[in-house]
């Protein structure tokens, strides 16, 4: 038997890149390539084309594959067909994405996923810290995903998009995504080190961005840290609301952000523990997610694991 027909593909979907790894079903990545996705969008074919004939050359390399997982950055309808919004990829709004790979691929299965909800089954069937069931899953990077496994399934609400958390409402009328989003959180910084120059430190006359706040935070950088409390703050007013709705007791945070985990953990474990009663905080279990930087690509694959198409 060739190792292939034992492994899955998965793809995720990024606005700039494709991600693809050959997956065994233990969670092993095999193989794995990253496809930058600029002649997609420069070609008069259109992306959507574009994508749809890159696949061959994929599928081409791994002949016995037959199921082929995708993670895909924004809405898509409850039969999991049809890419209804993709803010980063706007081509894709409202095109059969399953339906057209069928009909070029009718041999293999797709099983299509919102990509935070692909990274969360991915945790669930892959994660080392052996998840349970029920459990929030947040992924912090450019923007704020959120899914809900429930019963070790995606919660897809009554459309097949529950759990935007990104755009649920904070501080009054704003976004949490665009609060603490990747953009949102270097305002903060942008704000903190003008109201601290003093404390700023290495974060003078840089050009800002996350992984020098990871750093600088992790050296102790007082600004930094103070960026990290106000964004667990305001990340633990939005759990807050979310516990009381779905009353879950795990919740997991991924992505590049949640690098910074640990220096925005005090401040939202006492936000939660001064708004939830005794009876959510006794069982309530925040914590890191596991696969980190191969979330994407093993969230796609474990989305094989579906019996049916």
């Amino acid at each position: 038997m060739n190792k292939e027909d034992q492994h899955f593909l998965g793809v995720d979907v990024g606005g700039t890149h494709l991600k693809i790894g050959l997956v065994s079903k233990g969670g092993e990545i095999v193989s794995f390539e990253k496809i930058d996705t600029a002649p997609y969008r420069d070609d008069p074919k259109g992306f959507n084309t574009c994508f749809i004939e890159g696949m061959a050359d994929i599928l081409k390399k791994y002949p016995n594959v037959k199921k082929v997982g995708i993670g895909l950055p924004g809405l898509i309808s409850k039969d999991r067909t049809t890419t209804l919004e993709i803010p980063a990829i706007p081509a894709l709004n409202g095109f059969n994405l399953k339906g057209e790979l069928k009909k070029n691929y009718p041999n293999i299965s797709f099983f299509l996923e919102n990509d935070a909800a692909a990274a969360a089954i991915g945790e669930y069937r892959f994660g080392k810290a052996n998840p349970p069931k029920n459990f929030l899953f947040i992924t912090m990077g450019t923007g704020i995903g959120s899914a809900f496994v429930l019963d070790g399934a995606v919660f897809k609400g009554s459309r097949g998009n529950a759990m935007e958390m990104g755009h649920m409402l904070s501080r009054g009328n704003e976004g949490l995504e665009k609060l603490i989003g990747r953009n949102g959180i270097l305002k903060i910084m942008e704000r903190f080190i003008q109201a601290y120059p003093r404390l700023a430190g290495d974060l003078e006359n840089k050009e800002l961005g996350t992984h020098l706040l990871v750093d600088t935070a992790k050296e102790g950088n007082e600004v930094s840290l103070m960026v990290f409390e106000e964004v667990g703050r305001i990340l633990g007013e939005a759990i807050v609301s979310v516990v009381r709705v779905l009353d879950v007791t795990h919740v997991y945070f991924g992505g590049g952000i949640s690098a910074g985990l640990e220096f925005m953990m005090p401040s939202m474990e006492k936000t939660v523990r001064q708004y939830l009663t005794q009876y959510y905080v006794s069982d309530l279990c925040l914590t890191k997610a596991t696969l980190k930087n191969d979330a994407g690509t093993l969230g796609a694959a474990a989305l094989c694991f579906l019996e049916e198409e």
